[in-house]
């Protein structure tokens, strides 16, 4: 088993909320073109409701809207026992009350052969982290407005300096 976690890519997870238990499926098949890519091993999958009592009610991947029928059987048996009760019970506090969530584990796959080459050599990971879109877009929007600012300031002073030179 430790020579199959030496070939183990970084491990991850996503909670994504559905507001309103809106699931449309959009985008299942981008999650199958990662995996059909081996760009990433789906660990676990688990589709969650929590309902307005704080509750969380844990949904068969098979059949997410409860007709009866096979909705994501591709995605049916995606459970590595990584994802346990406690975690379940961690993701409910992410997840607002009337709304569902896809809980996913995944293998970075595509990173594998780099992570294993880092881990025969000595080293090891020290810190991890994503930077969500909603902060890059915040942190662009001020870096032009405070250069749009320098503009106008520079714009200032060179017509001040203009004005006051001598001809």
């Amino acid at each position: 088993m430790s020579e199959v976690l030496e070939e183990t890519g970084p491990i991850d997870y996503l909670i994504v909320e559905f507001p309103g238990n809106r699931m449309t499926g959009e985008g299942f098949p981008l999650l199958l073109d990662l995996v059909d890519s081996g760009t990433i091993r789906i660990l676990d999958l688990v589709f969650a409701t929590r309902d307005t009592d704080g509750s969380l009610s844990v949904l068969r991947v098979s059949d997410l809207d409860g007709d009866g029928e096979l909705d994501l059987s591709v995605f049916e048996g995606a459970a590595s026992g990584l994802l346990g009760p406690d975690d379940l019970d961690e993701a409910a506090s992410a997840i607002e009350p009337g709304n569902s969530a896809g809980i996913l584990i995944y293998e970075n796959t595509w990173a594998a052969p780099f992570a294993a080459a880092l881990r025969r050599s000595g080293a090891q990971l020290v810190a991890s982290g994503r930077i969500p879109v909603q902060a890059i877009l915040a942190a662009l929007e001020a870096t032009e407005a405070l250069e749009a600012a320098e503009v106008t300031e520079v714009t200032e002073v060179t017509e001040v300096t203009e004005v006051n030179q001598p001809a």
